[in-house]
């Protein structure tokens, strides 16, 4: 025990978010030693990972305080959990850059209302976490960062929400915030053996950047438990956490390897994850059937066009001029420009779409519970300064890296990733679910069924908090 007759900061850091939350209601633990023990893990990992662009201190430990004493500590589901929020979400108090060096401007008045509603609940916000600008690449760096990946730092933890994850996996927060508009949640939690839920359209407020990349991004967190993540969606769709019930009956999930991407494919262990997982399904006794979703080329274009038009709009939205944008950046706004005069933004592409994709899930008459795909093709991107190179070269690599999760934002299907083993060379391996409108609780419930039956590695290896020291030599 430590001197506070707490437990020592070794046994606080790496128990999951509901375990710190229970401790903190019950009076075993306070939030103040809970955040402090996290700050001090922080501090050991975060010159090797550079995950926060921001480490709260002070604030956090006042708010840690405000828990302790609040009258209502004793019904906050996440009472005392540090976490992270993205850098482009308002954290009031806090300049909020949206990953650009040029959109920093005065710091918020008002937090936005994930964060408000994290608050509530009693979370701590220990920092703010890096992002690559304006949220539009799958790697996370800027000039003077590089983030890198706890199990592999030679690797990105992938983008946008590249920070958030890095912070997780490191074990500096139990839970953290982000968002995805063409994977960026769930590319991270891919990279750096996580989970995370990409909510469907309008579960969970968005208001992020101009207008949500023309309504593709919403608000989501990475966790390392499906429990954490479950409770931690509860709270930011305004929802009473409640456990998740089994659908009682067994579900029909279609299983599909075939990359949307012409050119693309998954590699080997990729595959061999998704073989491992639909063996775990079939032994829990659902039924998985083959059959490859209709992607049509139209939504792709549809993609690619909101994505372009994401640079120019919040660009412009941040008061940002396009020759303070990095170079990439500053062709991908350009490239938005033309889109947005050319009028390829059109919410008839996402409402086709999502008509085809309902089509789909009603399967003919052998209705369809779930869709199981990759995530990625092979390891994460290499730990390098991105934004150095072109415009093209970036996103020739994302597009062979990632061809399996932007779709889904398009059609405003929520999607889940979980960790599903790792490669012969130590990195995650993961798969995706996809479920039809409303199906986020479906999506939790499977894929805590699998936690238990292919139980994953929480952490890192080198940073895992919950591991036993190591001796010193004699």
């Amino acid at each position: 025990m430590d001197a506070s007759g707490g437990l020592p900061a070794g046994q606080i850091v790496g128990l999951p978010a509901t375990e710190l939350a229970t401790r903190v209601r019950s009076g075993e633990l306070t939030a103040v030693e809970v955040v402090r023990a996290h700050l001090a893990h922080l501090d050991a990992v975060e010159p090797r990972v550079g995950a926060f662009r921001v480490v709260r201190r002070e604030a956090a430990l006042a708010e840690a305080h405000a828990v302790d004493t609040a009258l209502t500590r004793f019904a906050m589901p996440l009472a005392g959990v540090p976490v992270a929020v993205k850098d482009n979400v308002a954290v009031a108090g806090e300049v909020r850059t949206d990953g650009a060096a040029a959109g920093a401007g005065q710091p918020e008045t008002r937090d936005h209302e994930v964060v408000t509603r994290l608050r509530r609940a009693g979370a701590v916000v220990v920092g703010i976490t890096r992002m690559p600008e304006l949220g539009l690449y799958g790697a996370t760096d800027a000039p003077g960062s590089v983030c890198r990946n706890p199990w592999d730092t030679a690797r990105s933890p992938a983008g946008s929400s590249g920070g958030s994850a890095a912070a997780v996996a490191s074990g500096a927060v139990p839970l953290a915030h982000g968002n995805d508009g063409m994977g960026s949640l769930r590319l991270p939690a891919a990279a750096c053996g996580l989970v995370t839920l990409k909510p469907g359209a309008g579960a969970v407020p968005g208001g992020i950047g101009a207008d949500d990349w023309s309504g593709m991004t919403v608000n989501g967190a990475l966790a390392t438990t499906v429990a954490d993540l479950a409770v931690a969606h509860a709270v930011l769709a305004g929802e009473e956490p409640a456990p998740l019930e089994a659908p009682g009956r067994p579900l029909r999930i279609a299983v599909s390897t075939r990359s949307p991407v012409p050119g693309t494919r998954a590699d080997g262990p990729a595959r061999a994850a998704v073989d491992a997982v639909v063996a775990a399904l079939v032994a829990a006794g659902h039924t998985v059937v083959r059959r490859d979703p209709p992607v049509p080329a139209g939504a792709a274009v549809g993609v690619l066009a909101r994505w372009a038009a994401a640079a120019a709009d919040d660009a412009e939205h941040l008061g940002i001029k396009l020759a303070d944008l990095q170079p990439r950046s500053r062709t991908h706004a350009r490239l938005g420009r033309a889109v947005r005069a050319a009028g390829l933004v059109r919410p008839g592409t996402a409402e086709r779409f999502r008509e085809r994709m309902g089509e789909f899930f009603a399967g003919g008459g052998e209705a369809l519970d779930l869709l199981l795909t990759p995530v990625v093709t092979g390891p994460p991107l290499s730990a390098r300064p991105w934004h150095e190179r072109s415009f093209l070269v970036n996103v020739t690599a994302q597009a062979r890296w990632a061809p399996w999760t932007a779709a889904w934002n398009l059609a405003g299907l929520p999607a889940l990733v979980l960790p599903a083993g790792t490669r012969p060379t130590g990195q995650p391996l993961a798969v995706q679910f996809v479920g039809p409108p409303g199906a986020e609780r479906r999506l939790l419930w499977i894929a805590g069924e699998l936690e238990r039956r292919l139980p994953w590695r929480r952490y890192a290896p080198v940073f895992d908090p919950t591991a036993p020291p190591v001796p010193a030599p004699a």
